[in-house]
């Protein structure tokens, strides 16, 4: 991933937030997004009502779980990209330092035709472990 691509991603945000409407209380609806998540956790860890814990899934929605296939529900409208990328920059000495990435980014089709990014995940690839 490139340092310009990860410049926008740091600097969109605050560009989008003092564009919005003024009516918008951002930390209202954070901690209303951040309860919502922990009941569905809670329903999730409960696993007794798999209706009222599939209810939280938009019906477009994209569900990864580890070692399985991915389940959507396709109408053309979101798609998925994983990838490895490798980032080079100056260590704490000058020396280049190469960090081997891995992500996943989710791209929505929008209404003028083009498919936006809306949501890019990175991180660091898991050293190899010892040897058995």
């Amino acid at each position: 991933m490139s340092i310009l691509r990860r410049l926008v991603l740091m600097v969109l945000p605050f560009l989008v937030f003092s564009c919005s409407q003024r009516d918008f209380d951002s930390v209202a609806e954070g901690q209303k997004l951040l309860r919502r998540d922990a009941e569905w956790a809670d329903l999730a860890t409960a696993g007794k009502d798999i209706d009222k814990i599939v209810s939280y899934w938009s019906d477009d929605a994209v569900v990864i779980f580890p070692g399985q296939p991915v389940i959507e529900a396709p109408d053309g409208k979101l798609a998925y990209v994983r990838g490895t990328d490798d980032l080079t920059m100056p260590g704490p000495n000058g020396t280049p330092i190469t960090t081997h990435l891995r992500g996943v980014a989710v791209w929505r089709m929008e209404p003028d035709g083009q498919w936006r990014c809306v949501v890019d995940i990175s991180n660091e690839e898991p050293r190899p472990g010892p040897k058995s």
